[in-house]
């Protein structure tokens, strides 16, 4: 921690957000845990385009807010 009193302002708050978005993201086996779906199904809708995702140092990773949202749109569509 203390590292960060050496960074300038500017830099911790760059600092600060990359930490926040990370924290933010999920990755396969996360993701199919938080859907209760198993890890094939997640490559799969990978692969047909049917949920987006990208790629962070060779990882697939979900942005939790895009999912959720995700979903959302989906269950407003099955409503209608």
């Amino acid at each position: 921690m203390l590292f960060l009193v050496c960074l300038k302002s500017s830099k911790l708050r760059l600092y600060l957000n990359e930490v926040r978005i990370m924290t933010k993201l999920m990755d396969v086996d996360e993701l199919a845990r938080y859907l209760k779906l198993r890890r094939q199904t997640i490559y799969n809708w990978l692969h047909n385009k049917k949920i987006a995702g990208m790629k962070v140092g060779g990882v697939w990773r979900f942005d939790r807010r895009e999912v959720d949202n995700w979903l959302k749109s989906r269950h407003q569509k099955s409503i209608s």
